[in-house]
């Protein structure tokens, strides 16, 4: 994968989840973290990996909690509607 992937924007999710595989219903993404485990927009020491629910847009940690939440990210949205 491009460095270029791990750094934290929407665009660099969407599109790591286009060649990651869904195992248990989530796509494992990496990006670079800050010193508190955060995504990162700039380059750091090191990355962190994720866990991106593509039905509903959420992403969470390796302990699962959530870190961010965008209708986005859903992959599935609108679908269903009629």
């Amino acid at each position: 994968m491009s460095d270029e992937l791990y750094y934290f924007t929407p665009e660099n999710l969407l599109a790591q989840a286009q060649i990651t595989s869904l195992i248990l219903g989530y796509h494992r993404v990496q990006f670079y973290v800050d010193e508190k485990g955060i995504p990162s927009k700039e380059k750091t020491s090191q990355i962190g990996e994720f866990y991106l629910s593509p039905s509903g847009g959420t992403l969470r940690d390796l302990k699962m909690n959530i870190v961010t939440y965008s209708a986005k990210y859903d992959k599935y949205k609108g679908y269903g509607k009629a």
